[in-house]
Parts: structure tokens; C-alpha cells; sequence
């Protein structure tokens, strides 16, 4: 899966600031709803894509529904790493099967100062296709 280079959908401070205070099921909520609105999903990329682990050492692929949200976690062990986003289809179908294939969690909306929220693929897909059902 190839990293697309997103159409720059521009999430303004005062939204970012508001969001990322959030708690992390919240975060979650809107990350579905970004990302069914605007098709596209971000993750952080160089030579390879950003990877995280839970407490108990599960592996995690972090993802965030807007550039500005990825980039703000683009530091410390993802310094260098940059915002790539690939499309809401190429997601559903073929990285998060393959998370799932992999036993790795999906990790949703991490923040400088908090982890994200790690569903089952099988939760973020059934809370997706509901989102969607929407459109």
C-alpha cells in the first residue's frame, strides 16, 4: 500500500487544540467521522511506517484522521517521520485486514501527551461501516 499524498483538508489551531484535549473515546468518535467525511486516513512514514506498542508489548500502527493531528506527534522516537494519509478504501480494505493478519492494533488519534485508543479491527470496521451508513 503506497502512501497517497492527501488533498490538504487545513484543521485550524483553535479545532486542533479542542480535539486533542479530548479524552481518548472521544478522539476515537471523531476520528470515525473525519475520516467517513473526508476518505482519507494518516499515518507517520519514513523508510517504513510508525509503530507503537502497548503497556503489554502488542504492536500498534497509530493513525489520525488530519495531517495537522499526525505531525504534531512527529517527535521524539517518530522524529523525522512525515504526515502520509491513504485513501478511506485502500483502509478498509487492504491495511486493516492486514493489521489484523499481523495481530497488530490499530492505534487511534495518539496526542504528544497521550496514547491512542486501540480497538479490534473488527470494532473500528463495525463502527466505520455504521459511520458510513450515514452518507
Amino acid at each position: 500500500m503506497r502512501p497517497l499524498i492527501g488533498q490538504n483538508m487545513k484543521v485550524n489551531p483553535k479545532q486542533i487544540e479542542s480535539v486533542t484535549a479530548l479524552a481518548g473515546p472521544k478522539r476515537y468518535e471523531h476520528f470515525v467521522k473525519v475520516i467517513a467525511d473526508w476518505e482519507e486516513v494518516w499515518g507517520l512514514y519514513k523508510d517504513g511506517w510508525a509503530l507503537a506498542s502497548t503497556d503489554d508489548g502488542q504492536q500498534v500502527f497509530p493513525l489520525w484522521p488530519a495531517k495537522e493531528y499526525a505531525d504534531l506527534c512527529a517527535k521524539k522516537e517518530w522524529s523525522g517521520y512525515e504526515p502520509e494519509s491513504f485513501s478511506l478504501e485502500d483502509f478498509m480494505n487492504e491495511l486493516l485486514p492486514n493489521l489484523k493478519n499481523d495481530g497488530v492494533l490499530p492505534g487511534i488519534f495518539y496526542t504528544p501527551s497521550d496514547n491512542g485508543v486501540t480497538p479490534s479491527v473488527d470494532q473500528l470496521l463495525a463502527d466505520l461501516n455504521e459511520e458510513l451508513e450515514n452518507y
